[in-house]
């Protein structure tokens, strides 16, 4: 039987280092902005002539792409602006689109596309360019859609021509990082009529299983273990949950970090039911538990030195006769307890079970959740930057520097450890008088989320991290398209390579 939706993961384009251009592979070069005329990076640059580039009107901004003179070897000409690492990320996804966009036009046509490019580097560049040029030329082009047409044509590899071979890593390393932040989309856009909690943890066995330990338990042993947060979130779907532990353990002397991510795989709010419009979206609320999957087999496929497990709760939070109510008691993994007070604060409670049993079995020297939690951090920060709550300022700033280095934005938000102020506001709000904990305490909703997740973590060094609002993307931008982003995913990624 064929399947309903694209094959995964996306097949992204290869990037390959080179020292010699090939005559008969189509050539890109780069130039940059400059104050009078832009500045050509390539030792062909007397081919681009002043007639050419007062012809196209060429200024070399950031992503802009010109074809190449007729009759010259110069195929394309990208815009690299001021040579800023950022702006070669944005020059690398502009000519992946402009190459695609060509192939398309040659197949409407009757031609064979030529799928291979070879693009000249400067010798200028350096890893941290090259880094963010290959992230655009393999992000670029990255499609997710669900229809009765074929696939157009894509470029298949762009080979990058310099004669540095310290290149190579950079390149090999970027390309791991590009690749898991195109996983964590395709986990996060299959739409949930085929995406339950089964598929999700079949995925994590199919991707991160290549490579890292994955166990996945059903719905059976999450009830033997007490598990109840997950079982109270699941049991108004005929879809049971699952729990997934990866695990990769280079070495046993190796720090151990564990990551915990949420999977609700569609969320309707369950009896505190969402409105209609926007519910579609929910078909990203695993959004955290898919950058959890794509960050372990990254890690793995890069051999970092460090011991991860990666704990995903998946779960479908639907609305039926045997859902879970506000004015529930739900007991945790570990015995603590929780009074249910909104449905549609499912995440925290499967999160928790999941926090509980990373401090309880697993006893790691640092965790990190993240989850599409609350509306509020979108509200607060838009939908380009992530929240980031952490117990301590060193752990603040260790994700906060991972995230520089990824090229994703976070924002510190505070937290009873970091601000007196919220410790007196609000600690205690989040008590219940008929159980341990409130699900949704009064007050700002970011915090009040964060400080329920606290409970679970045993004093651990811990970092939350709400991608609310990043996780998805209203339109396409530089090397994002519009739908599930992968954020967060490069981040884990950087955050475990610094403690390596």
């Amino acid at each position: 039987m064929q399947s309903s939706v694209p094959a995964l993961p996306t097949t992204l384009p290869d990037v390959e280092v080179t020292t010699t251009a090939r005559r008969a592979i189509p050539l890109a070069v780069v130039c940059r902005l400059g104050e009078a005329a832009p500045a050509s990076l390539s030792a062909r640059g007397d081919e681009l002539t002043g007639e050419w580039v007062d012809a196209v009107a060429l200024t070399g901004k950031a992503g802009e792409i010109q074809p190449g003179p007729a009759g010259s070897s110069v195929r394309w000409v990208a815009g690299v602006g001021d040579g800023t690492p950022a702006q070669w990320r944005t020059a690398g996804a502009a000519l992946t689109k402009a190459l695609n966009a060509w192939m398309a036009k040659d197949a409407d046509a009757g031609r064979t596309p030529e799928r291979t490019v070879q693009l000249e580097l400067p010798s200028s560049v350096g890893p941290d360019e090259v880094s963010e040029l290959v992230r655009g030329l393999r992000l670029g082009g990255y499609r997710y859609a669900v229809t009765s047409e074929a696939a157009p044509p894509t470029v298949r590899t762009i080979r990058l021509v310099t004669s540095d071979p310290a290149l190579d890593e950079p390149v090999r390393r970027a390309a791991v990082l590009a690749q898991a932040t195109a996983l964590a989309r395709d986990l996060a856009n299959t739409p949930s009529n085929v995406k339950d909690p089964a598929w999700l943890a079949r995925m994590a066995t199919r991707t991160a299983g290549k490579v890292a330990d994955v166990v996945v338990r059903d719905e059976k042993w999450l009830a033997a273990q007490g598990f109840g947060g997950v079982l109270a979130v699941g049991g108004g779907s005929v879809r049971p949950p699952r729990f997934v532990e990866m695990t990769w353990r280079p070495s046993a002397k190796a720090p151990h970090i564990v990551l915990v991510g949420k999977g609700i795989t569609f969320d309707t709010g369950g009896i505190s039911v969402k409105p209609a419009d926007g519910m579609h979206l929910m078909r990203t609320d695993m959004a955290g538990g898919a950058a959890v999957i794509a960050a372990v087999e990254a890690i793995a496929r890069l051999g970092l030195n460090v011991r991860v497990t990666g704990l995903v709760s998946c779960a479908e939070n639907h609305l039926s006769g045997s859902a879970y109510r506000p004015g529930d008691i739900v007991r945790h993994y570990g015995g603590r307890t929780t009074e249910v007070t909104n449905t549609d604060a499912e995440g925290r409670m499967v999160m928790a079970d999941a926090l509980a049993y990373a401090v309880e079995r697993l006893s790691p020297d640092l965790i990190v959740d993240v989850a599409t939690l609350t509306g509020a951090m979108k509200i607060s920060l838009g939908l380009r930057t992530g929240g980031l709550f952490a117990s301590t300022d060193e752990i603040a700033a260790q994700v906060l520097a991972a995230g520089e280095v990824a090229g994703e934005r976070w924002w510190r938000m505070p937290l009873a450890s970091d601000v007196g102020s919220v410790a007196d506001e609000f600690a205690e709000a989040v008590r219940s008088e008929i159980a341990d904990v409130r699900q949704c305490p009064p007050g700002p909703g970011g915090i009040a989320a964060a400080m329920f997740l606290r409970e679970f973590t045993g004093g651990l060094p811990w970092a939350h991290l709400d991608i609310a609002g990043p996780a998805r993307a209203d339109r396409t931008y530089d090397e994002v398209s519009a739908g599930a982003t992968g954020f967060a995913a490069r981040t884990l990624v950087e955050l475990v390579a610094a403690h390596a």
